[in-house]
This record gives C-alpha cells, structure tokens and sequence, in this order.
C-alpha cells in the first residue's frame, strides 16, 4: 500500500496537507440550520438526475414514432426501469422545489446584496435552467399532456414581440410540433442544459469560495462559542446525511407514487383540461387571467425585475428610509405566487 500512496505521490506532488488547507474553509455557525445549508440539496439531486438521466437514455428513443413505446419499455419492462424514471422524475421536483426554497432564503437574508450582485443573477439564470430542464423533460414523454404542453409552450414564446416568432422555431423546429421536434427536446434537455447548469455551478461556486459565506448574527446566539466549524469533516458529514435522507426520501416516493403512463400523444385530439407540471401553475393562471402579449410582457418584466432587484432594492435602501422593503415586497409575491399556484391546481379548467 505504501509503494502505490508513493506513486500516487510521485504522480500527483500535492500533498494531503495542502488539499486539506484548500478544502476546509471555516464554515458560520449558522449553516448548521438547514434552511441555510439549502444549496448543497439541489446539487446533490442535480447528480441523482445525471446519473439516472444517462441509464434511462439507453433505452429511450428520440422519435416520435418511437418515444412514447420507449418510455413504457422502460417503465413496464425494463429491469428496475419503473424506480429509476420515478426517482428521475421525483428528483426533477424536489431539485426545482429546492433551487426555488434557497433564492427565496438568499432574498429574505439579504445575502444577494453589495457585493453579491452577480452571484443573484448567476442563482436566477440557474433557476431558469432548472425550470427549462423541467420543462422539456417533461415533453420528451410524448404523453397528450406533454404534447400539447410544448405546443401552448411554443405559442406562449410566439406571443412575444420581436423575437417570438424565432424563439417559437428555434423550440420545434419549424412553425409547428414535427418528427424534428423532439429531437431538439431531447439535445436541450440531456446536453445543452446540464452543460450551461454544470457551467454556472462551478462560476456560482468559485465567486462564494472568493467571497465567503454570508454570515448571519442571532439573538439566542451564544457569543463565548466559536462563530465558525470546520468545513470537513464536520459540515461535510452534514451535507452527507442529508444525501442520504434524499436518496431514501427518493426511493420512497418512487416506490409509493412510481411515475404513469398517460395517454400518448394525438395532434388531432385536444385534451379537454391542457394543465402543465405543478411548477409553470402560475405562469400558465396568470396566462388565463389577462390577454396574451400583455400577460407574456408582464411575466418578462417580473423576471427582469428578479434579475435586477439587487439594485432596485439598494436604491430604495438609499433613497428612502425602509431600509427592509425587500421583505413585504417578498411576503406579497410569494403569497400571489402560492395563491395562483394554488388557484390552477385546483379548478379544472
């Protein structure tokens, strides 16, 4: 054993002490309360996907006359087939639930302020991959759900001036759904999108490297205790109880609730309810409620306005004395989003 550690030495001239150093930065005291520690569950989950993602990808075929019977291949037949598309898909919503609960624990704490700007807005382009990973997920199933889910998505992009016509081919492949447009799915879905996520992770994760963590001071805080711990082993084996309450969670909701099979897709039958998963409930009621361009236009000018709140928020802290808008502004838009959630799962049409 000593002979291969020396070679591995030889090869590799770092020694355990210096990779310990670089790894086991202080961590604050309050990374120890879960709410906190949220950023590590969406990446744990991110690899569960890939991992998943690649074994069901053996059997999964891109074509639409294909897919469908693919897809139930893999959930009637396939060995173990049935729990690794469940644990992929329950994965995709715990990961999207997870990714939404840490940017709403990064604005209610103020961490996106000076000098954390362009991390928010590396958080809000990670938000928008993880949703549009769900999305086309979702459609590579080729369920009548599915299929008329892209079609409204399609025209949903349409809708916006300028770009919407381009944005709508460059989503199916031409004007409308065809044998071409669930490849292009598949390429976002299991290429493009986990490259660009992988990407902003490692830039997302270097900027909190360089600046730190945001620490947080509590009343109940007792000030004769270290105000830090040790990344590892401490936190480390923090991050690996909780992957291992996931992976239970996971198995567990895979074998109670195990993922469907719906009807497949038919381009000349409308379904009666068109609903999308339960993350795009609130874009799709909003959709309802207020006349196309102008319902699209005001959901990008809430989604520039989450991009850019950094600043708006230090210019309101500057220029007037409510120094903590961010939190009611927060408290109304999490309830308005909830209520419309809420609304969309609950009425039929």
């Amino acid at each position: 054993m000593s002979a291969i550690a020396q070679w591995f030495q030889d090869c590799l001239p770092v020694s355990p002490e210096v990779i310990r150093e670089m790894t086991n930065e202080p961590v604050p005291n309050h990374m120890k309360r879960w709410w906190f520690a949220l950023g590590g569950t969406p990446a744990y989950l991110f690899v569960i996907q890939i991992i998943t993602g690649i074994l069901l990808a053996f059997y999964y075929e891109t074509s639409t006359g294909s897919a469908y019977a693919s897809v139930r291949y893999i959930t009637e037949e396939a060995a173990f087939g049935w729990y690794l598309r469940s644990v992929h898909k329950w994965a995709a919503t715990l990961m999207i639930a997870a990714v939404v609960l840490h940017q709403m624990r990064v604005y209610f704490t103020g961490a996106y302020r000076k000098p954390r700007e362009i991390n928010w807005i590396i958080g809000m382009f990670l938000l928008l991959c993880t949703l549009t990973l769900g999305f086309t997920g979702y459609s590579l199933v080729f369920e009548q759900l599915s299929f008329w889910g892209a079609t409204v998505g399609a025209n949903m992009a349409d809708s916006v001036p300028v770009i919407g016509g381009f944005v709508k081919n460059l989503m199916l492949a031409g004007e409308t759904y065809n044998s071409r447009t669930l490849s292009r799915f598949f390429v976002l879905h299991a290429a493009v999108l986990p490259v660009a996520l992988i990407g902003l992770l490692v830039v997302h994760i270097m900027i909190i490297r360089l600046q730190g963590v945001t620490e947080f001071k509590f009343k109940d805080e007792d000030e004769s205790k270290p105000k830090t711990f040790s990344f590892f082993p401490d936190h480390m084996y923090t991050e690996l109880m909780l992957g291992l309450f996931l992976m239970i969670l996971l198995s567990a909701l895979a074998t109670i609730f195990p993922a469907s099979m719906g009807p497949e897709a038919d381009p000349l039958t409308t379904p009666e309810v068109i609903k999308p998963e339960w993350f795009f409930y609130v874009v799709f009621r909003w959709l309802k409620l207020f006349p196309g361009t102008f319902a699209i236009l005001s959901t990008g000018f809430v989604v520039f306005i989450m991009f850019t709140w950094p600043f708006i928020d230090a210019q309101i802290r500057k220029r007037t004395r409510f120094q903590e808008a961010s939190v009611w502004i927060g408290i109304v838009g999490v309830l308005a989003i909830i209520a419309l959630t809420m609304w969309e799962a609950l009425v039929a049409h």
